[in-house]
Protein backbone atom coordinates (compact mmCIF):
# COMPACT_ATOMS: atom_id res chain seq x y z
CA UNK A 1 0.00 0.00 0.00
CA UNK A 2 1.07 3.42 -0.63
CA UNK A 3 0.14 6.32 0.97
CA UNK A 4 0.36 9.84 0.86
CA UNK A 5 1.73 11.87 3.26
CA UNK A 6 0.99 15.60 2.75
CA UNK A 7 1.95 19.11 4.65
CA UNK A 8 0.73 19.31 8.38
CA UNK A 9 -0.04 22.46 9.71
CA UNK A 10 2.86 22.59 12.46
CA UNK A 11 1.35 25.19 14.26
CA UNK A 12 0.83 29.00 14.53
CA UNK A 13 -1.98 28.79 11.10
CA UNK A 14 0.75 27.57 8.59
CA UNK A 15 -0.38 27.93 4.80
CA UNK A 16 2.64 27.15 3.49
CA UNK A 17 6.14 26.44 3.69
CA UNK A 18 9.45 26.03 1.55
CA UNK A 19 11.57 22.87 0.77
CA UNK A 20 14.78 23.87 2.07
CA UNK A 21 16.94 20.54 1.99
CA UNK A 22 15.93 16.55 1.90
CA UNK A 23 16.98 14.42 4.03
CA UNK A 24 15.71 11.17 2.28
CA UNK A 25 16.25 10.17 -1.23
CA UNK A 26 13.88 8.60 -3.19
CA UNK A 27 14.04 4.85 -2.91
CA UNK A 28 15.49 4.99 0.32
CA UNK A 29 14.08 3.40 3.63
CA UNK A 30 12.32 5.59 6.11
CA UNK A 31 11.34 5.11 10.00
CA UNK A 32 8.57 6.43 12.11
CA UNK A 33 9.79 9.61 12.86
CA UNK A 34 13.36 9.77 11.62
CA UNK A 35 13.26 13.76 9.92
CA UNK A 36 12.40 13.34 6.35
CA UNK A 37 12.73 17.08 5.29
CA UNK A 38 13.47 20.54 6.08
CA UNK A 39 11.03 23.42 5.75
CA UNK A 40 10.71 27.16 6.32
CA UNK A 41 7.64 28.37 7.78
CA UNK A 42 7.20 32.34 8.02
CA UNK A 43 9.77 32.10 11.00
CA UNK A 44 11.64 29.37 11.27
CA UNK A 45 13.10 26.46 9.38
CA UNK A 46 12.12 22.92 10.60
CA UNK A 47 12.47 19.45 10.48
CA UNK A 48 9.55 17.25 9.48
CA UNK A 49 9.12 13.85 10.70
CA UNK A 50 7.80 10.44 8.63
CA UNK A 51 4.70 9.16 10.60
CA UNK A 52 5.36 5.78 9.02
CA UNK A 53 7.35 3.17 8.26
CA UNK A 54 8.58 2.38 4.36
CA UNK A 55 10.33 3.49 1.00
CA UNK A 56 10.00 6.95 -0.50
CA UNK A 57 8.51 6.76 -3.64
CA UNK A 58 8.54 10.06 -4.43
CA UNK A 59 9.26 13.80 -3.49
CA UNK A 60 6.21 16.55 -3.29
CA UNK A 61 8.23 19.44 -4.85
CA UNK A 62 12.17 20.26 -5.56
CA UNK A 63 14.57 21.91 -3.07
CA UNK A 64 13.12 25.70 -3.04
CA UNK A 65 9.41 24.83 -4.16
CA UNK A 66 6.79 26.51 -1.84
CA UNK A 67 4.14 23.74 -1.61
CA UNK A 68 0.92 24.63 0.63
CA UNK A 69 -0.44 22.84 3.36
CA UNK A 70 -2.54 20.19 2.30
CA UNK A 71 -0.48 19.39 -0.71
CA UNK A 72 1.55 15.72 -1.10
CA UNK A 73 4.75 16.53 0.81
CA UNK A 74 5.88 12.57 0.48
CA UNK A 75 4.42 9.54 -1.11
CA UNK A 76 5.74 6.13 1.30
CA UNK A 77 5.67 2.44 0.66
CA UNK A 78 4.97 0.37 3.65
CA UNK A 79 8.33 -1.48 5.14
CA UNK A 80 8.10 -4.77 3.96
CA UNK A 81 5.86 -4.17 0.65
CA UNK A 82 7.99 -4.25 -3.13
CA UNK A 83 7.72 -0.38 -3.80
CA UNK A 84 6.10 -0.21 -7.28
CA UNK A 85 7.14 -0.28 -10.93
CA UNK A 86 7.93 3.29 -12.34
CA UNK A 87 5.12 4.36 -14.79
CA UNK A 88 2.53 2.04 -12.36
CA UNK A 89 -0.79 3.90 -11.69
CA UNK A 90 -0.24 4.42 -7.65
CA UNK A 91 -3.97 5.25 -7.55
CA UNK A 92 -4.38 1.67 -8.25
CA UNK A 93 -3.60 1.17 -4.35
CA UNK A 94 -5.82 2.31 -1.63
CA UNK A 95 -3.69 5.46 0.06
CA UNK A 96 -4.34 6.67 3.34
CA UNK A 97 -4.67 9.45 4.10
CA UNK A 98 -4.01 10.32 7.95
CA UNK A 99 -2.10 12.98 9.16
CA UNK A 100 -0.33 13.27 12.86
CA UNK A 101 -2.47 15.90 14.77
CA UNK A 102 -1.04 19.59 13.80
CA UNK A 103 -0.54 21.47 17.84
CA UNK A 104 -3.06 24.32 18.25
CA UNK A 105 -2.64 27.27 20.08
CA UNK A 106 -4.63 30.27 21.39
CA UNK A 107 -1.22 32.49 22.03
CA UNK A 108 -1.39 35.76 20.47
CA UNK A 109 -0.01 36.68 17.02
CA UNK A 110 4.02 37.88 17.30
CA UNK A 111 5.01 40.90 15.72
CA UNK A 112 5.57 39.06 12.42
CA UNK A 113 2.71 36.79 12.65
CA UNK A 114 1.20 34.62 10.75
CA UNK A 115 -0.95 34.72 7.22
CA UNK A 116 -4.83 34.87 8.82
CA UNK A 117 -6.59 32.69 6.15
CA UNK A 118 -6.69 28.81 5.49
CA UNK A 119 -4.45 28.18 2.57
CA UNK A 120 -6.02 26.43 -0.58
CA UNK A 121 -4.90 23.50 -2.70
CA UNK A 122 -4.65 25.16 -6.47
CA UNK A 123 -4.89 22.86 -9.26
CA UNK A 124 -3.30 24.69 -12.92
CA UNK A 125 -6.19 24.53 -15.91
CA UNK A 126 -6.34 22.07 -18.24
CA UNK A 127 -5.96 22.76 -21.80
CA UNK A 128 -8.66 25.05 -23.60
CA UNK A 129 -9.69 26.08 -19.85
CA UNK A 130 -10.12 29.86 -19.13
CA UNK A 131 -7.98 30.79 -16.03
CA UNK A 132 -10.40 32.09 -13.10
CA UNK A 133 -9.56 34.22 -10.10
CA UNK A 134 -9.27 31.05 -7.84
CA UNK A 135 -7.30 28.86 -9.82
CA UNK A 136 -3.94 30.90 -9.81
CA UNK A 137 -1.46 30.64 -7.55
CA UNK A 138 -1.69 33.48 -4.67
CA UNK A 139 -1.39 33.42 -0.77
CA UNK A 140 -4.58 34.11 1.18
CA UNK A 141 -3.16 37.53 2.35
CA UNK A 142 -3.13 38.58 -1.89
CA UNK A 143 -6.27 37.29 -2.37
CA UNK A 144 -7.78 39.73 0.26
CA UNK A 145 -6.47 42.39 -1.14
CA UNK A 146 -7.47 41.68 -5.07
CA UNK A 147 -11.40 41.01 -2.96
CA UNK A 148 -10.92 44.33 -1.44
CA UNK A 149 -10.25 46.18 -4.61
CA UNK A 150 -11.93 44.20 -7.02
CA UNK A 151 -8.61 43.44 -8.80
CA UNK A 152 -9.18 40.12 -11.15
CA UNK A 153 -6.23 37.95 -9.93
CA UNK A 154 -6.67 35.84 -13.89
CA UNK A 155 -5.50 39.37 -15.56
CA UNK A 156 -2.57 40.44 -13.69
CA UNK A 157 0.79 39.88 -14.83
CA UNK A 158 2.77 37.23 -12.11
CA UNK A 159 6.44 38.20 -10.88
CA UNK A 160 6.55 35.60 -7.99
CA UNK A 161 8.33 32.03 -8.19
CA UNK A 162 6.13 29.46 -9.90
CA UNK A 163 3.81 32.02 -11.65
CA UNK A 164 2.25 33.09 -8.08
CA UNK A 165 1.08 36.75 -7.83
CA UNK A 166 2.85 38.68 -5.27
CA UNK A 167 0.99 41.17 -3.45
CA UNK A 168 3.29 43.57 -5.23
CA UNK A 169 1.48 42.83 -8.56
CA UNK A 170 -1.57 43.49 -6.88
CA UNK A 171 -1.08 46.54 -5.53
CA UNK A 172 0.66 47.90 -9.25
CA UNK A 173 -2.73 47.62 -10.79
CA UNK A 174 -4.71 48.89 -7.64
CA UNK A 175 -1.73 52.03 -8.28
CA UNK A 176 -2.89 51.82 -11.74
CA UNK A 177 -6.37 52.02 -11.36
CA UNK A 178 -6.72 55.11 -9.33
CA UNK A 179 -4.55 57.24 -11.89
CA UNK A 180 -6.44 57.32 -15.25
CA UNK A 181 -4.31 58.53 -17.79
CA UNK A 182 -4.79 61.95 -18.98
CA UNK A 183 -6.22 60.97 -22.30
CA UNK A 184 -9.02 59.25 -20.54
CA UNK A 185 -9.63 62.23 -18.02
CA UNK A 186 -9.99 65.00 -20.82
CA UNK A 187 -12.52 62.49 -22.76
CA UNK A 188 -14.71 61.92 -19.40
CA UNK A 189 -14.65 66.04 -18.53
CA UNK A 190 -15.93 65.94 -22.74
CA UNK A 191 -18.77 63.90 -21.75
CA UNK A 192 -19.94 65.24 -18.79
CA UNK A 193 -22.07 68.01 -20.69
CA UNK A 194 -21.66 71.27 -22.00
CA UNK A 195 -21.79 73.06 -19.01
CA UNK A 196 -18.19 71.78 -18.49
CA UNK A 197 -16.64 72.47 -22.07
CA UNK A 198 -15.16 75.32 -23.17
CA UNK A 199 -16.65 76.22 -26.56
CA UNK A 200 -15.04 79.91 -26.53
CA UNK A 201 -12.04 81.74 -25.55
CA UNK A 202 -12.09 85.51 -26.03
CA UNK A 203 -8.19 87.22 -26.17
CA UNK A 204 -9.40 90.49 -26.75
CA UNK A 205 -12.13 92.53 -28.25
CA UNK A 206 -13.80 90.88 -31.08
CA UNK A 207 -11.24 87.95 -31.26
CA UNK A 208 -12.45 84.73 -30.35
CA UNK A 209 -11.01 81.15 -30.72
CA UNK A 210 -13.20 78.07 -31.00
CA UNK A 211 -11.95 75.26 -29.01
CA UNK A 212 -11.43 73.58 -32.66
CA UNK A 213 -8.05 75.49 -32.84
CA UNK A 214 -6.87 74.35 -29.19
CA UNK A 215 -4.09 72.10 -29.41
CA UNK A 216 -3.59 69.11 -26.91
CA UNK A 217 -0.63 68.86 -25.15
CA UNK A 218 1.19 65.86 -25.85
CA UNK A 219 0.96 62.97 -23.41
CA UNK A 220 3.91 61.74 -22.07
CA UNK A 221 4.15 57.65 -22.54
CA UNK A 222 4.97 55.70 -19.86
CA UNK A 223 7.81 53.91 -19.50
CA UNK A 224 8.85 51.14 -17.17
CA UNK A 225 12.09 52.16 -14.77
CA UNK A 226 15.01 50.10 -15.02
CA UNK A 227 15.46 47.96 -11.74
CA UNK A 228 15.14 44.43 -10.72
CA UNK A 229 12.10 42.96 -9.06
CA UNK A 230 12.61 40.83 -6.34
CA UNK A 231 10.14 38.87 -4.56
CA UNK A 232 9.93 39.23 -0.93
CA UNK A 233 10.98 35.60 1.44
CA UNK A 234 8.17 34.26 2.95
CA UNK A 235 9.61 35.89 6.14
CA UNK A 236 9.58 38.86 5.08
CA UNK A 237 5.89 38.81 3.80
CA UNK A 238 4.54 37.72 6.44
CA UNK A 239 5.93 40.82 8.49
CA UNK A 240 5.20 42.92 5.91
CA UNK A 241 1.15 41.49 6.66
CA UNK A 242 1.37 41.79 10.12
CA UNK A 243 2.86 45.24 10.36
CA UNK A 244 0.26 46.61 8.32
CA UNK A 245 -2.49 44.84 10.41
CA UNK A 246 -0.59 45.83 13.95
CA UNK A 247 -0.64 49.45 12.57
CA UNK A 248 -4.61 49.80 10.82
CA UNK A 249 -6.23 48.44 13.61
CA UNK A 250 -4.11 49.50 16.52
CA UNK A 251 -4.49 52.98 17.69
CA UNK A 252 -1.01 53.61 18.55
CA UNK A 253 0.52 56.31 20.70
CA UNK A 254 4.38 56.58 21.44
CA UNK A 255 5.62 58.05 24.55
CA UNK A 256 9.51 59.25 25.01
CA UNK A 257 12.04 59.72 27.70
CA UNK A 258 15.46 59.44 28.63
CA UNK A 259 17.21 57.79 31.35
CA UNK A 260 20.82 58.27 33.46
CA UNK A 261 22.08 54.96 32.32
CA UNK A 262 25.12 55.57 34.98
CA UNK A 263 24.43 53.24 37.20
CA UNK A 264 23.03 50.47 34.69
CA UNK A 265 25.94 50.42 33.19
CA UNK A 266 27.77 50.20 36.49
CA UNK A 267 25.64 47.37 37.35
CA UNK A 268 26.25 45.77 33.98
CA UNK A 269 30.05 45.79 34.04
CA UNK A 270 29.74 44.43 37.98
CA UNK A 271 27.85 41.39 36.68
CA UNK A 272 29.67 40.84 34.04
CA UNK A 273 32.98 40.88 35.28
CA UNK A 274 31.54 38.73 38.31
CA UNK A 275 30.03 35.72 36.06
CA UNK A 276 32.80 36.18 33.73
CA UNK A 277 30.66 36.96 31.03
CA UNK A 278 28.63 40.66 28.89
CA UNK A 279 25.27 40.72 30.28
CA UNK A 280 22.96 41.60 27.30
CA UNK A 281 21.28 45.05 27.98
CA UNK A 282 17.97 43.32 27.61
CA UNK A 283 18.25 41.30 30.89
CA UNK A 284 18.52 44.41 32.43
CA UNK A 285 15.73 45.94 30.82
CA UNK A 286 13.39 42.70 31.31
CA UNK A 287 14.29 42.87 35.55
CA UNK A 288 13.14 46.83 35.34
CA UNK A 289 10.34 46.08 33.48
CA UNK A 290 8.44 43.87 35.52
CA UNK A 291 7.52 45.64 38.34
CA UNK A 292 5.67 47.86 36.46
CA UNK A 293 4.16 45.35 34.84
CA UNK A 294 2.81 44.26 37.98
CA UNK A 295 1.59 47.68 39.22
CA UNK A 296 -0.16 48.29 35.95
CA UNK A 297 -1.53 44.87 34.44
CA UNK A 298 -3.02 46.88 31.58
CA UNK A 299 0.40 46.47 29.47
CA UNK A 300 0.59 42.84 30.25
CA UNK A 301 -2.65 42.16 28.25
CA UNK A 302 -4.77 41.59 25.41
CA UNK A 303 -7.48 43.09 23.40
CA UNK A 304 -10.21 40.57 23.05
CA UNK A 305 -13.24 42.44 21.57
CA UNK A 306 -15.14 43.98 24.26
CA UNK A 307 -13.36 42.84 26.83
CA UNK A 308 -9.38 43.08 28.54
CA UNK A 309 -7.96 40.15 29.32
CA UNK A 310 -5.00 40.60 32.02
CA UNK A 311 -2.39 37.75 32.07
CA UNK A 312 -1.55 35.80 34.77
CA UNK A 313 2.27 35.33 33.73
CA UNK A 314 4.95 37.86 31.53
CA UNK A 315 6.01 35.94 28.43
CA UNK A 316 8.17 38.84 27.18
CA UNK A 317 9.04 38.91 23.54
CA UNK A 318 12.41 40.25 22.39
CA UNK A 319 12.81 41.83 18.86
CA UNK A 320 15.88 39.87 16.95
CA UNK A 321 17.85 41.47 14.21
CA UNK A 322 18.11 38.48 11.74
CA UNK A 323 19.35 38.50 8.29
CA UNK A 324 15.99 37.15 6.71
CA UNK A 325 14.41 40.24 8.72
CA UNK A 326 12.84 41.12 12.34
CA UNK A 327 11.95 37.77 14.69
CA UNK A 328 10.57 38.20 17.95
CA UNK A 329 11.50 35.79 20.24
CA UNK A 330 9.72 34.83 23.35
CA UNK A 331 10.97 34.37 27.11
CA UNK A 332 8.33 32.30 28.67
CA UNK A 333 7.82 33.02 32.71
CA UNK A 334 10.27 35.85 32.62
CA UNK A 335 9.28 36.98 36.30
CA UNK A 336 10.31 33.49 37.62
CA UNK A 337 13.73 34.15 36.22
CA UNK A 338 16.94 35.44 37.63
CA UNK A 339 19.12 38.54 36.28
CA UNK A 340 21.68 35.89 35.06
CA UNK A 341 18.87 33.16 33.72
CA UNK A 342 17.26 35.85 31.47
CA UNK A 343 20.87 36.48 30.04
CA UNK A 344 21.05 33.37 29.02
CA UNK A 345 18.11 32.99 27.66
CA UNK A 346 18.50 36.26 25.78
CA UNK A 347 22.03 34.94 24.11
CA UNK A 348 20.34 31.49 23.67
CA UNK A 349 16.94 32.56 22.11
CA UNK A 350 18.79 35.33 19.83
CA UNK A 351 21.30 32.79 18.46
CA UNK A 352 18.40 30.23 17.48
CA UNK A 353 16.48 33.73 16.35
CA UNK A 354 19.35 34.15 13.54
CA UNK A 355 20.17 30.46 12.38
CA UNK A 356 16.09 29.64 12.30
CA UNK A 357 16.30 26.89 14.94
CA UNK A 358 14.38 28.05 16.90
CA UNK A 359 11.02 25.88 18.30
CA UNK A 360 7.44 27.59 17.19
CA UNK A 361 6.72 28.14 20.58
CA UNK A 362 9.43 29.79 21.03
CA UNK A 363 8.56 32.22 19.00
CA UNK A 364 4.64 33.11 19.81
CA UNK A 365 2.86 34.03 22.87
CA UNK A 366 5.00 37.15 24.04
CA UNK A 367 2.70 39.63 26.79
CA UNK A 368 4.91 42.38 26.38
CA UNK A 369 7.49 43.30 23.60
CA UNK A 370 11.37 44.93 24.30
CA UNK A 371 13.16 46.12 21.22
CA UNK A 372 16.95 47.15 21.66
CA UNK A 373 17.44 49.34 18.78
CA UNK A 374 20.46 50.79 20.75
CA UNK A 375 22.07 47.22 19.65
CA UNK A 376 22.46 48.89 16.04
CA UNK A 377 22.75 52.21 17.34
CA UNK A 378 19.42 53.53 17.38
CA UNK A 379 18.00 56.09 19.15
CA UNK A 380 14.31 57.14 20.03
CA UNK A 381 11.93 55.45 17.73
CA UNK A 382 8.19 54.55 17.27
CA UNK A 383 7.64 50.74 17.93
CA UNK A 384 4.99 49.07 16.73
CA UNK A 385 2.53 47.17 18.99
CA UNK A 386 2.63 43.73 17.92
CA UNK A 387 -0.77 41.72 17.64
CA UNK A 388 -2.29 40.24 20.07
CA UNK A 389 -0.79 42.65 22.84
CA UNK A 390 -0.77 46.31 23.58
CA UNK A 391 2.41 47.80 24.58
CA UNK A 392 5.93 47.51 23.27
CA UNK A 393 9.27 49.29 25.03
CA UNK A 394 12.42 50.34 22.60
CA UNK A 395 15.68 51.01 24.29
CA UNK A 396 18.10 53.30 22.36
CA UNK A 397 21.86 52.88 22.61
CA UNK A 398 23.18 54.70 25.95
CA UNK A 399 25.48 58.21 24.61
CA UNK A 400 27.29 61.16 26.56
CA UNK A 401 25.31 63.58 26.78
CA UNK A 402 25.30 67.12 29.15
CA UNK A 403 23.16 66.31 32.03
CA UNK A 404 22.06 68.93 34.79
CA UNK A 405 22.24 67.78 38.15
CA UNK A 406 21.14 70.47 40.80
CA UNK A 407 21.96 73.81 38.83
CA UNK A 408 25.01 72.32 37.85
CA UNK A 409 25.92 70.93 34.41
CA UNK A 410 27.37 67.24 34.07
CA UNK A 411 28.37 64.61 31.36
CA UNK A 412 26.54 61.02 31.55
CA UNK A 413 25.57 58.02 29.60
CA UNK A 414 21.82 59.36 28.37
CA UNK A 415 19.50 56.17 27.20
CA UNK A 416 16.37 57.32 25.29
CA UNK A 417 13.38 55.26 25.55
CA UNK A 418 10.46 55.30 23.44
CA UNK A 419 6.59 53.42 24.59
CA UNK A 420 4.52 52.38 22.42
CA UNK A 421 0.54 51.42 22.99
CA UNK A 422 -2.41 50.99 22.04
CA UNK A 423 -4.87 53.79 22.99
CA UNK A 424 -7.78 52.28 22.98
CA UNK A 425 -6.39 50.19 26.11
CA UNK A 426 -4.06 53.04 27.81
CA UNK A 427 -4.83 56.51 28.05
CA UNK A 428 -1.67 58.92 27.80
CA UNK A 429 -2.15 59.79 31.93
CA UNK A 430 -1.42 56.07 32.61
CA UNK A 431 1.31 55.59 30.04
CA UNK A 432 3.27 58.23 31.86
CA UNK A 433 3.10 56.54 35.15
CA UNK A 434 4.38 53.48 33.68
CA UNK A 435 6.96 55.13 31.77
CA UNK A 436 8.12 56.91 35.20
CA UNK A 437 8.46 54.01 37.36
CA UNK A 438 10.80 52.06 34.20
CA UNK A 439 12.42 55.37 34.46
CA UNK A 440 12.91 55.20 38.31
CA UNK A 441 14.01 51.64 38.12
CA UNK A 442 16.79 51.86 35.55
CA UNK A 443 17.83 54.85 36.75
CA UNK A 444 18.56 52.77 40.25
CA UNK A 445 18.88 49.11 39.67
CA UNK A 446 19.03 48.44 43.21
CA UNK A 447 15.37 49.26 43.12
CA UNK A 448 14.35 46.08 41.24
CA UNK A 449 17.90 43.68 41.73
CA UNK A 450 16.63 43.40 45.23
CA UNK A 451 13.41 41.77 44.34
Amino acid sequence: MVREFRLPDIGEGLTEAEIVRWLVAVGEQVEPDQPIVEVETDKTVVEIPSPWAGTVISHGGAEGDVIEVGQILMTIAEAGEAPPEPGSDLDAEPQEMEQPESPTRADPEPIVGTLSEEAEVLAPPTAGQAVSSSAVKALPVVRKLARDHDVDLSTIERSGPGGRITRADVEAVIASAATPPVAEKAEETERSGPEHAVHDITVGAGHGISDEHLVEPPVAESRPRPGERKPMSTLRRTIAANMAKSWSEIPHVTTFDDVDATRLLEVRMALGERHGMKIPMEALVIKAVLPALDEFPEFNAELDGDDLVLHATKEIGIAVDTPGGLLVAVIHDADDKSVMELAGEVRRLGEGARDRSLAPDELTGQTFTVSNIGAVGGGHGTPIVPHGTVAILSVGAARLRPVVYDDDLAIAPVMPLSLSYDHRVIDGAMGRRFMALVLENLEEPALFLAG
